[in-house]
């Protein structure tokens, strides 16, 4: 639930969680958008891919990564955000993004993304990111899959 205290703050990270993820979209021909990715990230952030065992990325290995294979093997890649549930304290946060991405489109999978942000000079900007790959054993959680009302607040047939 947001707080009227914390809603800016909220919708402040919820703007970065959409650009994150808009900023990872191509198809033959164009290319993500890597600066827009890279921007919302701390100097020193750490990202954790859902491959184990797990191994710390820098921002810059993960944009390295995923441009060799936008030119080789994942021809189109295409993320959305389909929930989002964020805490705030003073400043720092915890956001939780649900996600479905379609990979040459033609594969489908949903995932949750784990961040942590910490509000520096007056921004949010990501310290950490990790994310994991929903499977039959592990379906993301409603909370994250319901719909939410304008206003951020969950539906009335949504899980709080």
């Amino acid at each position: 639930m947001v707080t009227h205290e914390h809603r800016e703050e909220v919708q402040a990270i919820e703007a970065i969680i959409a650009r994150q993820f808009g900023s990872l979209n191509w198809n033959p021909g164009t290319e993500g958008d890597w600066e827009t990715f890279a921007v919302d990230f701390h100097p020193d952030a750490a990202l954790f891919p859902a491959a184990r065992p797990a191994r710390r990325q820098t921002v810059g290995d993960f944009v390295a990564r995923m441009k060799v294979l936008a030119g080789t093997t994942l021809r189109s890649f295409h993320e959305e955000v389909i929930g989002t549930h964020v805490h705030v304290f003073g400043n720092v946060a915890v956001a939780v993004a649900a996600c479905e991405i379609t990979e040459n489109d033609a594969e489908v999978n949903r995932g949750v993304e784990m961040l942590l942000l910490v509000r520096d000079e007056g921004q949010w900007r990501i310290v950490s990111q990790a994310w994991d790959t929903e499977n039959p054993s592990k379906p993301i959680p409603t909370f994250l899959t319901a719909r939410r009302s304008k206003a951020g607040e969950p539906e009335p047939d949504a899980d709080p």
